[in-house]
């Protein structure tokens, strides 16, 4: 009998700890994207990482509007965009030929906390005016006004 108490102990310890794993490696929004710094990044889609658990669409910048400034950008900048899971973004219509290499977009979103050229994305919008929305559920992003 005592056995079996010590090996449903070890069982519900690994299954604790499992969970756990999993709920540290993914983030809150607020943990690396600062809310304060919303942005409209107008460019190019360089690259798609459909990849869990957020996808990735790489910008290649050509204006950039952050914190009520615009500017144009010249030379190569590339913006990193993190997106909801790739299933989510395929339900929501977002898909390999939507998001084809060289297709124009406008992604508004917010910068990373450490102010490097990562955002969280909200929208994409497409040169024919349909836009989806590309972030997940449930990040703490704030709301669209």
């Amino acid at each position: 009998m005592r056995m079996k108490f010590v090996l449903i102990m070890a069982v519900g310890a690994l299954i604790i700890a499992s969970t756990t794993a999993r709920v540290v490696a993914h983030h809150a929004f607020a943990a690396e994207f600062d809310a304060n710094r919303p942005m409209l990044i107008k460019g190019k889609i360089a690259k798609i990482e459909w990849v869990n658990p957020h996808a990735w669409i790489h910008v290649a910048a050509e204006e950039i509007t952050l914190a009520g400034e615009t500017r144009k950008v010249t030379g190569e900048e590339i913006w990193m965009v993190e997106g909801g899971t790739p299933n989510t973004l395929l339900r929501r219509g977002l898909t390999r030929d939507t998001l084809a290499v060289g297709t124009a977009v406008i992604v508004d979103g917010f910068q990373a906390k450490d102010r490097s050229n990562r955002a969280n994305g909200r929208d994409i919008t497409f040169p024919d005016g349909k836009k989806l929305f590309m972030g997940s559920s449930g990040t703490g992003a704030p709301a669209a006004p």
